[in-house]
């Protein structure tokens, strides 16, 4: 599948915010299912841009603005090829050893409530125990992007049973890792199903280690395993490590941020052209008849 991504971030400030400083990981990583086309970063402001990769083989961006701004727009835009493997994570960059991803943070913790659903959830193998912890949380969960936010953890939204993707995937992340799993947080873009293309933000999953396997691609927010349909950005322990897009700034008051995210499935919408084309030209046949 031919993916196209568009996704732009921007920041209103108050007042005139200097030493501005942001931390991008907005470009996809090559795997053996993921290839990029070709992929671009544009700022609106005067700065400088350097690029390098994160402890995790993440490609990063730094961006620093030359003066004091109100306003910051950063615009992504690129095309991804993608192969279905069923949620297989092979040929990416793996520079740290398994049982990094068995450590906890503030938002992938647990507590008593979801050990005990991760329990329910075991299985003879682990795989078997993710993809029940996958079914479950969809189950389970109720998708509600009122009642969390970036800095909600795992142990709140399962106490809610509602969140968005990132609340679903940290609790996957702790679930799993109690079970012994090594697990790790996903950011990412999702080409959906329903034809709904533009979205107020990319989306996240989680993958776990399986022995024999490698890494598998698991979305409980949609209850499935990853497919093609998904582009992998950047991986971590938990949101902090995958953000896509984190900063700092000297003054500038209070900050209003807007994201706007597009994934279109290239193929699909040239055959939509194509039929419409097809179907326009039909038409015209039959009224000149």
């Amino acid at each position: 599948m031919r993916i196209r991504v568009e996704y732009t971030t921007v920041y209103d400030y108050t007042t005139l915010a200097s030493d501005v400083v942001q931390l991008l990981r907005v470009e996809p990583r090559e795997t053996a299912s993921q290839h990029v086309v070709h992929w671009r970063l544009d700022t609106d402001t005067d700065g400088h841009l350097r690029r390098g990769e994160d402890v995790f083989g993440n490609v990063t961006h730094m961006f620093y603005a030359d003066t004091p701004i109100a306003r910051l727009t950063l615009h992504v835009s690129g095309e991804v090829d993608t192969d279905e493997v069923h949620g297989l994570v092979e040929g990416g960059p793996e520079r740290l050893p398994l049982p990094v991803f068995l450590r906890t943070t503030p938002l992938s913790t647990g507590d008593p409530a979801i050990f005990d659903f991760a329990r329910d959830c075991a299985r003879e193998n682990p795989l078997d125990s993710c993809h029940a912890l996958n079914t479950a949380l969809y189950s389970q969960m109720r998708f509600d992007a009122d009642v969390t936010h970036s800095h909600t953890d795992a142990i709140h939204a399962f106490r809610l049973q509602a969140g968005v993707c990132q609340d679903y995937s940290h609790i996957f992340l702790a679930a799993a890792r109690h079970l012994g799993i090594p697990a790790r947080y996903v950011s990412g873009h999702l080409v959906r199903a329903d034809g709904l293309i533009t979205q107020p933000a990319g989306h996240a999953w989680a993958e776990a280690h399986i022995d024999g396997l490698g890494w598998v691609g698991f979305d409980p927010t949609n209850g499935i395993s990853v497919t093609e349909a998904h582009v992998r950005v950047a991986v971590g322990l938990d949101y902090l490590d995958a953000a896509p897009v984190r900063g700092a700034r000297r003054g500038g008051g209070a900050e209003t941020l807007e994201v706007t995210v597009t994934t279109r499935d290239k193929d699909a919408v040239q055959s939509m052209a194509l039929q419409a084309a097809d179907t326009s030209e039909a038409a015209r046949a039959q009224s000149q008849s």
